[in-house]
């Protein structure tokens, strides 16, 4: 009876293995062939090298290998000509520190850093939300914001310089028809009046970027989240404090880096103005770097100069992402 029931179910067991499950009378039946455990289209892990090497290199080549060499130059001796004669150490460092105009133009680096970049935000939320608004002409609006940020910024600050000439410029030609002045004034060779120039100018090239990161931070904002404070009954500012400052907080990180960074390689603009001057009175950190090098041939200190500009700007956007809780951000 034993033989006649296991010789019955046999057939039957081999049958159901072929039909739906994987037969059981040989052994390593149920098991996938190799080579076809792997996944439809996977990639070789190193396929995306492929797609990010040229990138890469591109970066290597353009902004480590010079970092490196500026941090190699600070502490090697270079004659005028460029020779290299050896290391020298700190010494670079040394007479840097030694510069008598070195702290003064940290401390106005960081003025001019901060209330550029603060200037700009503050002008740029109300142009955003003017530009987010619905009114005729917007779009003829949006272009015209395009402009200063489209041109070149020695061009724009060349023709400021013009607006401002002692003698020709039409700051003091206007002035004078309207009596807001009694005498022309040598609007960039008082150095207060000259700073002032300069922060303006910086703040009207930064505007138009800045504008356009906030405003697409505004328009990603669902207009329903509005609508449902309305129906709480919340005022205009109320909303604004509580969503949309809120919900901006990824645009306003990225607007901020970004300015605290170009605001603070903007050599362009004092160059072309004032070319840091009268004397030292409206250098920042590039322009005091580019003296040294080009007018006192000094390469050693100008590259302990760019090494320390380096790590000033690393510090403060370290500062400012510490400070926001950037980790916090959406």
């Amino acid at each position: 009876m034993t033989d006649t029931a296991t010789s019955s179910t046999a057939p039957a067991t081999a049958s159901r293995g072929k039909a739906g499950g994987p037969p059981t009378g040989k052994p390593g039946a149920g098991r996938p062939a190799p080579g076809r455990g792997k996944r439809p289209g996977a990639e070789h892990p190193l396929t995306p090298l492929l797609w990010i090497g040229p990138a890469l290199l591109l970066i290597a080549g353009v902004v480590f290998w010079p970092v490196v060499e500026m941090a190699l130059t600070s502490v090697r001796e270079v004659s005028r000509s460029g020779v290299i004669r050896g290391w020298a150490g700190l010494e670079n460092y040394e007479k840097l520190f030694d510069e008598p105009d070195l702290v003064p133009v940290l401390i106005r680096t960081v003025i001019w850093v901060v209330g550029v970049v603060a200037i700009t935000l503050l002008l740029s939320f109300g142009l955003a939300q003017l530009l987010n608004a619905r009114f005729p002409g917007r779009r003829l609006v949006r272009w015209a914001l395009i402009v200063p940020w489209a041109a070149s910024v020695v061009m724009t600050a060349i023709v400021w310089r013009w607006i401002l000439d002692f003698f020709h410029g039409m700051a003091n030609t206007i002035m004078l028809d309207l009596g807001l002045i009694d005498a022309p004034r040598d609007w960039l060779g008082e150095p207060g009046l000259a700073w002032l120039w300069l922060m303006w100018v910086a703040v009207f090239v930064s505007l138009p970027f800045t504008t356009y990161v906030l405003l697409a931070g505004l328009q990603t904002i669902p207009g329903e989240v509005y609508e449902a404070a309305q129906v709480d009954g919340a005022s205009r500012w109320r909303a604004y404090r509580d969503i949309t400052l809120p919900l901006l907080k990824p645009a306003v990180l990225v607007a901020t880096v970004i300015n605290v960074i170009n605001v603070f390689n903007s050599f362009p603009i004092i160059w072309a103005m004032t070319r840091g001057g009268p004397g030292h009175d409206t250098d920042t950190t590039t322009t005091f770097m580019f003296k040294l090098l080009r007018l006192d041939k000094e390469v050693g200190p100008s590259a302990a100069m760019a090494v320390l500009n380096f790590l000033m700007i690393v510090v403060m956007v370290l500062f400012y992402l510490r400070a926001v809780k950037w980790k916090e951000v959406d």
